[in-house]
């Protein structure tokens, strides 16, 4: 996939957490990805996925 805007999750964007992640609006999801390693894949998740993932961390 080229040209995706990747955006750091914004607990991560103060640069303290070793465990940041990465988001991007993919046309049938949502693209995730450890920012640590942009080259090594990432995950699709459809919308539905992401939105109960997002839940369960509320």
């Amino acid at each position: 996939m080229t040209h995706l805007v990747w955006r750091k999750a914004s607990r991560s964007v103060d640069g303290t957490s070793a465990q940041c992640v990465e988001l991007a609006a993919l046309p049938d999801g949502v693209g995730v990805r450890d920012s640590k390693d942009p080259d090594g894949g990432h995950l699709t998740l459809t919308p539905a996925a992401f939105r109960r993932l997002v839940k369960q961390w509320k």
